[in-house]
């Protein structure tokens, strides 16, 4: 949708703006992190810049685990797709109340409890 005159010409506008506010946010930032003080060389020597191809090859010879000794469980929630709940008997957490009681005045959870028989 925005390829009219009127937004190319504020996407340009708003990129000159970019280019001339980058040196007073630059200096903000520095300050905010108390780098006030250094120059752009002592800058890049706390950046460490890494190889994408070895950042990706130790990940994938290495599995990370917690380091703080937690243990993750990884089986997920077994959910029954009639009703949408889990063994414990709760809906899914994406899953709103409107949703749910849809699905609880359904005829689904109508027939699970089934119809007593009177008899006279």
């Amino acid at each position: 949708m925005a390829k009219s005159l009127r937004s190319k010409q504020k996407r340009k506008m708003r990129a000159l703006k970019r280019i001339k506010n980058a040196p007073k946010e630059l200096a903000r930032l520095k300050k905010t992190l108390g780098l006030d003080g250094l120059i752009d060389t002592e800058m890049a020597e706390l950046v460490t810049v890494k190889d994408m191809k070895k950042v990706k090859e130790n990940n994938e010879n290495k599995k990370e685990t917690p380091s703080d000794g937690m243990e993750v469980d990884e089986t997920p929630a077994k959910f029954d797709p009639k009703t949408k709940r889990d063994e414990h008997g709760q809906y899914p957490a994406w899953m709103n109340q409107r949703a749910i009681h849809k699905k609880k005045s359904s005829k689904v959870s109508k027939q699970k409890k089934g119809r007593r028989k009177v008899s006279w």
